[in-house]
């Protein structure tokens, strides 16, 4: 099997892709080893990690083949995916449509989080296919976003920046690709 990091950024049909680490009401921290490839339980202090929060709102993972630069302002990771469905297994690979983008700052690196539907119509539960729609009507979920990562980590670790529509997010992806 393919190294998850290294899956293409998009798909055949030009669809991003997104690598589910957390599934969506789970509170256990899963982040993907950048050696072996392999998702895991990530520790703090030796200790497996956990958030001490209210559960994952959604499916958290990375958009493949991309990565936050630290000589660039990032924090070294992939760029996160936040995928607006139902429960995703965690190691779940599928193509979706970005709709927004969360700028954060984490310790004054850059933690953007691409915000995307999945691309099948099947696996959504949201009627919303850009950032209008979305705005439109479920403004408050990016209120319950904003809130959620301000404190999940406790308060004062992450700080929201503002937000930015589909074309932002596609042009966060292409900025943090790596081109192979």
């Amino acid at each position: 099997m393919e190294h998850l990091l290294h899956l293409p950024t998009f798909d055949e049909q030009n669809h991003l892709q997104g690598v589910v680490e957390i599934p969506a009401g789970t509170n256990r921290k899963m982040e993907i080893d950048k050696e072996t490839g392999v998702i895991r339980q990530d520790e703090r202090n030796g200790q497996p990690r956990s958030i001490r929060f209210l559960p994952y709102p959604v499916n958290y993972g990375f958009v493949p083949s991309t990565r936050m630069d630290k000589h660039k302002g990032g924090d070294g990771d992939p760029l996160d995916v936040l995928i607006l469905s139902e429960y995703l297994p965690t190691g779940t690979v599928l193509p979706v449509l970005p709709i927004g983008l969360l700028l954060l700052q984490d310790g004054g690196e850059w933690d953007n989080k691409v915000l995307a539907v999945p691309s099948d119509p099947n696996l959504r539960i949201l009627d919303a296919e850009n950032w209008h729609d979305f705005q439109r009507h479920y403004s408050a979920i990016r209120h319950i976003l904003e809130w959620y990562f301000m404190y999940y980590d406790g308060l004062g670790v992450m700080k929201v920046m503002g937000w930015g529509d589909e074309h932002d997010a596609v042009e966060e992806v292409k900025k943090w690709q790596i081109v192979s």
